[in-house]
């Protein structure tokens, strides 16, 4: 059966959604970037987003549709932080039951707040069992509503409020840099990009040790891969979706690679020259416009910080790195 791809519209109601909710987060700047890179350079920051992770939009959005019957039921959704605390969240401000698979290696700051925000969670082995399979079981078998952290019309459509409101702050840009995973944040990007600044140059971010959307995209065809060890545990994804990759597909200009060490180079720029928490995955696209900066001489370039949860010890530890 054909799926239905949302379009642009669906971003805007899902703004009017969001209104009063959700936070309308800063666009800063760095001189001192944009001198190193030679560009002028716009960090849209969702690091600053409640739950500190733009999966707030997409979770909240997602939710404020449900029909009675389906808040009686409650929500569950598989995760390995940043959905789940936007699931939590958003369901605990709708009086929606919720439950959270969860897997066992999760950052502990991302655990903790998702049941602070009276979410039950279930944890799972990331590398031996299959987190959406476990999902569909607790939904089928509860009565609940599943709501995927990427792959669902609602959830990418609230994703794609972030860029609006990047657009709607700064104007056009000639290039965007956004991190992929399973492709929500992207595709939901990709709608707003085309709508309110079509000529910009969309690229796609992933690490290199789990590039399965750049292997998708250059195929043109989903490709699966094994859990990727990399430290973006937000893009540790093994797939792209059914509605987001024909939306990224046909829609982003291209998709790169960054290692974990210029992600740690990031995440020490973020920390000491912005004065900035973003975790590995947030950093993806700062990452890579510091590989890429000689094709943005002089231009007017975007950047999604996607979150900012990570464990103190770690960030310690990877900062003395």
């Amino acid at each position: 059966m054909p799926i239905t791809l949302p379009t642009y519209q669906a971003v805007v109601d899902a703004s009017k959604r969001l209104e009063g909710v959700a936070n309308v987060t800063p666009v800063l700047t760095s001189r001192t970037l944009d001198n190193d890179i030679g560009a002028q350079v716009f960090f849209k920051c969702e690091n600053y987003q409640r739950t500190g992770s733009f999966k707030f939009r997409g979770a909240y959005n997602s939710l404020a549709k449900f029909t009675d019957a389906q808040r009686q039921g409650g929500v569950v959704a598989f995760s390995s932080g940043n959905h789940a605390q936007g699931i939590a969240l958003a369901a605990s401000l709708l009086k929606i039951p919720a439950i959270i698979v969860m897997p066992t290696d999760a950052p502990a700051a991302k655990v903790a707040a998702t049941k602070g925000y009276g979410a039950e969670v279930i944890f799972y082995d990331r590398y031996t069992q299959d987190r959406e399979a476990i999902g569909q079981a607790l939904a089928a078998e509860r009565g609940m509503t599943l709501i995927p952290s990427y792959d669902h019309p609602d959830v990418l459509a609230g994703q794609g409020t972030a860029a609006k409101e990047l657009f709607d702050s700064v104007g056009p840009l000639d290039a965007l840099f956004v991190g992929l995973g399973g492709g929500g944040m992207l595709s939901g990007t990709t709608l707003s990009t085309r709508a309110l600044s079509p000529d910009c140059t969309l690229i796609g971010v992933e690490p290199q040790a789990g590039n399965d959307g750049q292997q998708s995209f250059n195929s043109g065809v989903i490709v699966h891969i094994d859990t990727p060890d990399t430290l973006a545990d937000g893009a540790q994804t093994q797939h792209l979706g059914q509605y987001t990759f024909p939306i990224i597909l046909n829609g982003v200009n291209r998709i790169v690679t960054v290692t974990d060490e210029e992600l740690v180079w990031a995440m020490k720029f973020f920390a000491e020259r912005m004065k900035m928490v973003v975790e590995p995955t947030g950093c993806l696209g700062l990452a890579a416009v510091r590989k890429y900066k000689a094709e943005l001489q002089g231009q007017r370039v975007g950047v999604m910080i996607t979150g900012g949860n990570i464990d103190i010890e770690k960030l310690g530890t990877l900062l003395q790195s």
